[in-house]
């Protein structure tokens, strides 16, 4: 017996600026708090991450839009069965209009190498 497995081709959502100039870390990326939607729990490209995840790699990336950030996922994650590895976004130029949620100011100033764009 085989197993069917669907697969979906979409485009990649582009939350950069200039896509040539941007430097991304390893994360695992949290699954609490995100609601499902047809069945699978996606956390959006452009979230803004903390939690401690660049003073300690085994820390778990959870999305906060506050002083505590560190990062911006860089791309759709999903985590329908648990936290999975992604990649937040250090330093770079980000279009703002690409964002899920726009950043608070104290996210934006604790995201010293990142530049938020119109």
């Amino acid at each position: 017996m085989s197993k069917f497995v669907e697969t979906t081709f979409t485009n990649k959502k582009e939350i950069l600026k200039f896509p040539d100039h941007y430097v991304n870390v390893a994360v695992t990326v949290s699954d609490a708090g995100v609601t499902s939607v047809n069945g699978k729990k996606i956390v959006p490209a452009g979230t803004i991450l903390g939690g401690g995840f660049l003073a300690d790699e085994s820390v778990v990336a959870v999305k906060t839009n506050a002083a505590g950030a560190e990062g911006v996922l860089f791309n759709d994650t999903d985590v329908t069965h648990g936290p999975a590895p992604g990649a937040a976004l250090v330093h770079g130029f980000i279009d703002l209009d690409k964002l899920p949620e726009a950043p608070v100011a104290e996210a934006v100033t604790a995201l010293k190498q990142i530049t938020f764009l119109k």
